[in-house]
């Protein structure tokens, strides 16, 4: 068995937080955290059983999904294994964590060993370990609603920030809990069939999203569902007024909702960009207050 699985990350970071607790103290509020032992103990026994047990659940759990800290050190060595596609079974889980140093503090050969004795079946392996997911969410929103409301007590916080700090952490125990699904090639083939002869049926080549630049829409056939379009260029070269006049056509020619995010100009200079479009007046009319009469009755008539 390699060495080299005992600098991954995923057990540095188990081993950081041995001797700590779980994500917060036994009980909060007099209340015992979000937990399941039994299935943990149920999860980890499965893996080193089958290697297909492995494979269903790799992605749905990482080490802290885990309320027992044995458990985390145990589920780490696992996914060592897994990563370096070494075999995992009791004797290779066993000799990892003797590796590590953490062998006896997970209970010694012993505990390892008995994870496996009362698995009769590895059947609802996944509904298992989704139970354990769920649970290790509810105890990072405990978390996390704890440290909010604390904060919230004291005079000097500032609210604003507080809000964004919520914001921030919920969004992080969102994202950390999204589960990385897989496609088989069946599926894959199938949808990708479907792109072919709904492109074929299409008017003008145009498959996806036109931009109402004809040669562009032609080159490209149309923005496509989960590309991401750079447009690069120096400052001042049009790169706004051009995202603009595309986003334009695409909701006014083809009636296709949009949204535009920009980290440089208001929502308000944006229209009045869009207007000068529309209507061919400069915008720097607009900003310095200088339309004429014919102008501002041009402005509203459009």
């Amino acid at each position: 068995m390699k060495d080299s699985f005992s600098s991954d990350a995923s057990v540095a970071r188990v081993r950081s937080r041995g001797n700590q607790s779980p994500s917060l103290t036994p009980e909060v509020l007099g209340k015992i955290q979000p937990q399941a032992l039994d299935l943990e103990e149920a999860v980890l026994g499965s893996m080193m059983m089958e290697q297909s047990a492995v494979n269903s659940v790799i992605d749905v759990l990482k080490p802290e999904s885990f309320y027992r800290d044995a458990h985390r050190r145990i589920y780490a060595a696992i996914m060592d294994l897994f990563h370096a596609s070494e075999p995992i079974d009791i004797l290779t889980v066993t000799e990892a964590l003797r590796k590590l140093g953490d062998l006896q503090q997970v209970g010694g050969a012993q505990a390892v060993a008995a994870l496996t004795s009362r698995i009769a079946s590895t059947a609802n392996i996944e509904a298992h370990a989704k139970i354990i997911s769920q649970k290790y969410i509810q105890r990072e929103l405990i978390r996390v609603s704890s440290v909010i409301t604390q904060k919230a007590f004291e005079e000097t916080t500032d609210v604003l920030d507080l809000l964004d700090e919520a914001e921030s952490q919920l969004f992080e125990v969102a994202q950390g809990n999204i589960r990385k699904s897989y496609e088989s090639m069946s599926s894959i083939m199938r949808q990708a069939l479907e792109d072919i002869d709904n492109a074929r049926n299409q008017e003008g080549g145009v498959s996806g999203v036109a931009t109402g630049f004809t040669d562009l829409d032609r080159i490209t056939g149309g923005f496509q569902r989960s590309d991401m379009i750079v447009l690069a260029a120096r400052p001042g070269m049009g790169k706004t007024a051009f995202v603009l006049t595309m986003a334009r056509n695409v909701s006014v020619e083809f009636n296709i909702p949009i949204a535009v995010f920009s980290l440089e100009m208001s929502a308000v200079q944006l229209v009045q960009r869009l207007i000068s479009a529309e209507t061919e007046i400069s915008s720097d009319k607009f900003r310095k207050g200088t339309l004429k009469p014919h102008e501002y009755t041009q402005l509203h008539e459009r």
